[in-house]
């Protein structure tokens, strides 16, 4: 038996607990505090910062150091480096101004550790730090342009309008019926699906797929239906009804799925948003349609430049709207471009394959393609800045922005297919043409010198 027995046990306590009381007594505690407490930033701009630390267990030449989380949000550095003088007393408090730098948008945390020799001690408290997009003069730019180019385009669109073919939809509307299934049936539940596949751990993604999956079509419908060759006056009408059973089908949506993918969302139906859309698609057709019947020579005029209008349309949006949201492009990844794909795509597959099915004619199905296929992703991005606060508002716009990217895509695969099918056929036939005139042409001399030596 140990003659210590029983105090061996207290001695072994304290020769392990020593070293480790020596230990925590050399570790400083630290508390920093930050005035203000939270700091908000545009991209681009930097504040100051008052940091105070104080506590226990710092030591002369202990270097105070400030780091960020995530360095792509945001940058932090005093103005100088920061070395406690020689004269130091412990627990004197340090106060310094911080400089702090937003470089993208998102969220992240500054810290202050002390840095004694090659040991780094992490001083209690933090910073938070929220970087937001400003507000630009060429963000207003491009919605005023596109808005008024549109209307411009439906005008056109007026002009070319048949409405006997219209009310003949409209009376048996075979086609309507099919687009809003697929629009607010189809899409809704695909997007659901998608957004829970593709971004399983973020709820604020599933919530920018959704509302791009509940949003009406939009006019790009229309426009991308002409230039392929579809039937214009049902994807108008299509257009027009859908956007109308918007203000029923968009809140049921919303307030049912919508809390199931993100619960904490105040969610707010832009009716009013949606109003405009309304009255923006409504009052340039009546006029287009006023002027087939008062100035047909117009008319005619605005129909002959369609096409081509529509086409230069659809390159200034697409090149605009990458020039003046090139920092989205920072956020993607391959599940924000597989979501961009995954809506539109497949609703063009599908609205065809089910107007194929239900035996429409190949420009009627191809405008339901169409029409379902595409979501008015302005709409979309509208629900989230109100829906979120700022800057995950900003961040899950990168959704509704990577499906317009990707919505024209196939369509513009099948443009350059017809085209180039439109230039073999014009090609070959001229061939044909060729070799099929000196055979006339020797059947037309021989006919004239059997007529002259009859004569």
């Amino acid at each position: 038996m140990c003659p210590l027995w029983p105090l061996h046990l207290i001695i072994l306590y304290l020769l392990a607990l020593g070293p480790l009381w020596v230990l925590c007594q050399s570790v400083p505690n630290i508390i920093a505090s930050f005035h203000p407490m939270e700091i908000k930033l545009n991209m681009g701009e930097e504040a100051f910062v008052q940091v105070v630390v104080n506590g226990t267990g710092l030591l002369p030449n202990d270097e105070i150091i400030a780091k960020v989380d995530i360095e792509h949000i945001a940058s932090a550095q005093w103005n100088s480096s920061y070395k406690l003088a020689d004269d130091y007393v412990d627990g004197q408090l340090f106060t310094a101004p911080l400089k702090v730098h937003g470089n993208f948008l998102g969220r992240t945390d500054v810290v202050i550790e002390v840095k004694r020799h090659k040991e780094e001690f992490a001083a209690n408290g933090t910073l938070p730090v929220i970087v937001v997009r400003p507000s630009r003069v060429i963000d207003k730019l491009f919605t005023s342009s596109v808005a008024i180019f549109v209307s411009l385009i439906f005008i056109n669109f007026g002009c070319a309008m048949h409405w006997p073919t219209v009310k003949e939809v409209l009376i048996k509307p075979v086609g309507p019926i099919i687009g809003m299934c697929g629009q607010f049936l189809f899409m809704p539940l695909l997007s659901f699906g998608l957004s829970y596949v593709i971004f399983p751990n973020s709820a604020a993604m599933r919530l920018g797929m959704f509302c791009t999956g509940v949003s009406p079509a939009g006019g790009a419908s229309n426009i991308w239906t002409f230039i392929l060759g579809g039937n214009l006056n049902l994807s108008l009408a299509m257009t027009s009804i859908c956007t109308l059973a918007s203000f029923a089908f968009m809140p049921a949506w919303l307030f049912s799925l919508g809390q199931v993918v993100f619960g904490n969302a105040n969610i707010v139906v832009p009716y009013k948003h949606i109003a405009y859309f309304v009255v923006c698609l409504i009052v340039p057709l009546s006029i287009g349609l006023a002027m087939q019947r008062f100035t047909p020579r117009i008319a005619a005029f605005m129909v002959r430049i369609l096409k081509g209008f529509s086409t230069t349309l659809l390159l200034f949006v697409i090149v605009f709207a990458i020039i003046t949201n090139l920092y989205i492009f920072e956020l993607f990844t391959w599940q924000i471009i597989v979501a961009g794909m995954g809506i539109p795509w497949l609703g063009y597959v599908a609205g065809y394959l089910v107007a194929i099915a239900c035996k429409q004619p190949h420009p009627d199905a191809l405008a339901i393609s169409i029409e379902t296929g595409i979501q008015n992703t302005g709409i979309a991005i509208f629900l989230l800045r109100y829906a979120l606060p700022q800057p995950e508002a900003d961040l899950t716009t990168v959704v509704p922005v990577s499906v317009a990217i990707m919505t024209p895509i196939p369509m513009t695969m099948i443009y350059i297919y017809q085209k180039i099918r439109g230039c073999y056929r014009r090609r070959n036939e001229h061939k044909k043409m060729l070799e099929d005139s000196p055979t006339s042409d020797r059947e037309s001399a021989g006919i004239d010198g059997a007529t002259y030596d009859a004569k």
